[in-house]
């Protein structure tokens, strides 16, 4: 999986345009062949759902055009006004093919409303089942063929096309199965499977909308992601431990991230500088990420510090669920405790009445020394 994963991040960008730009063209070709079809049988049947999954086609085919787009800026270089390339262009085009499919749920939401409260009778023919059948075939093939590309350039954009296309298997369907229930049984249910047809569009689109703003405000990498960048740096072993880890991207291909690294104080800086370099080195090579690394020097033979440093823990633990320390320093001759408090999220208190809490425990337990704490929030690893 791993190593699969890497092949992918590896891939050259170019490829990877020619693959989206494709998937754009194949899509924009069935999408309009899926409308005009659609839209023929439905303004001759005079079937709500049917023109309704026909102007699905329509805002598919606007899709198509916005992921050619897409791909296309995104696989611009960086310049000197956009120094980390163009390639979050591509949520962006998602954004907004994500708004098309909202928006058409809402009118076929409005249309279909319409046709329950004023029914109509829907004239229906065996060519009228032709061609949903054969849109279905159509549509199936194509979240196939979208689904098999965005595998392979790990593209999210083209996820979110290929899950559309599958949905439109199921819109497509149940307008088949209305069609067939009103032909056999004169029930006039054309105006409800349109209205079921548009809450699971708007379902689907605001689904959609959600996650790539999600990827636009910048979210957490998967913790299979995590994962791995922690088996790299617990390979190191010249080094003590690691924490701090801020990973953000600026499109599929494009990750950067700092860690703080802890070694023995009385290492030699050149010796420390060329482990942390060799660390750099390996997240490029392996994993495609451009990483800067943070020294943080301990002192591994000071029995004081160490004994400062397991009662601070102790009260930790006292205090509340998930709390961790890093970074402890005595400094200014022994007169100041510095140290930074992971907090989990939704932790019982706010950070200023959990530093009352805590100076109130050193002070008794530990003795009269001058805090400096730093409360982090959130970070990727400890």
């Amino acid at each position: 999986m791993a190593k699969k994963q890497e092949e992918k991040k590896k891939q050259i960008p170019q490829q990877r345009t020619k693959k989206g730009v494709l998937a754009g063209i194949l899509g924009l070709v069935t999408n309009l062949i899926l409308f005009v079809s659609k839209l023929m049988i439905g303004l001759f049947s005079g079937s709500v759902s049917i023109m309704a999954d026909a102007v699905n086609s329509l805002s598919d085919t606007a899709s198509s055009i916005l992921t050619l787009i897409g791909f296309k800026i995104a696989a611009k270089p960086a310049d000197q006004e956009h120094p980390y390339g163009h390639e979050r262009f591509e949520y962006i085009s998602g954004l907004f093919v994500s708004i098309i499919i909202t928006y058409v749920g809402f009118q076929f939401l409005e249309s279909s409303a319409e046709k329950i409260i004023h029914p109509e009778n829907v004239s229906l023919t065996p060519i009228v089942f032709f061609v949903l059948i054969i849109s279905i075939f159509l549509k199936f093939a194509q979240g196939k063929m979208y689904q098999v590309i965005a595998q392979s350039i790990d593209s999210e954009t083209l996820r979110a096309t290929a899950t559309d296309s599958y949905n439109d298997v199921f819109t497509t369907l149940a307008v088949l199965l209305s069609a067939a229930i009103e032909w056999v049984t004169g029930w006039r249910i054309d105006g409800y499977i349109g209205f079921a047809l548009a809450l699971y569009i708007l379902y689907s689109g605001l689904t959609m909308l959600r996650n790539f703003v999600y990827e636009l405000l910048g979210s957490r990498p998967t913790p299979a992601e995590i994962e791995e960048m922690e088996e790299h740096l617990n390979a190191c072993d010249d080094i003590l431990g690691y924490h701090d880890l801020l990973v953000h991207n600026y499109g599929p291909n494009k990750r950067f991230a700092s860690v703080h690294i802890e070694v023995d104080e009385s290492m030699n800086l050149n010796v420390a500088h060329k482990i942390i370099d060799l660390i750099e080195k390996d997240f490029k090579k392996s994993l495609d990420v451009e990483l800067v690394c943070h020294l943080d020097p301990m002192p591994v033979d000071n029995e004081k510090y160490y004994n400062i440093l397991r009662q601070l823990k102790q009260i930790l633990l006292e205090t509340g669920t998930g709390l961790n320390i890093h970074d402890f320093r005595v400094i200014h001759q022994g007169k100041t405790l510095q140290f930074d408090v992971v907090v989990p999220e939704k932790f019982q208190f706010v950070d200023t009445e959990l530093e009352r809490i805590l100076r109130s425990q050193i002070e008794e337990k530990i003795g009269d020394y001058q805090l400096e704490i730093t409360f982090d929030h959130n970070y990727l690893l400890y």
